[in-house]
């Protein structure tokens, strides 16, 4: 008989983080990521999720997200991580 260690560890639905809530055409705020080669003119930006990607261990817990900057349109892929706020739809 198989016994799931896993679940015992498993943290409450309050202390666990709101980019597991996260899915494509959520609009959420982004924390700026410090890259080496782009200069850092704001603390947070906005961001349109397209397409959230798996973890290899457990692909229903995103890890990454495809986003598109709202202000600039520019679409590149983020730590799930890096995301502060979700907007909520209205």
């Amino acid at each position: 008989m198989s016994v799931d260690h896993l679940a015992a560890t498993k943290a409450p639905d309050e202390a666990k983080p709101g980019f597991l809530d996260v899915k494509p055409g959520m609009k959420v705020i982004m924390r700026n990521d410090e890259r080496a080669c782009e200069t850092q003119n704001q603390d947070w930006w906005m961001a349109e999720v397209i397409h959230c990607g798996g973890a290899a261990r457990d692909p229903s817990i995103h890890t990454l997200f495809q986003v598109a900057d709202v202000d600039s349109g520019v679409i590149r892929w983020i730590n799930a991580d890096l995301v502060t706020h979700i907007l909520a739809e209205r």
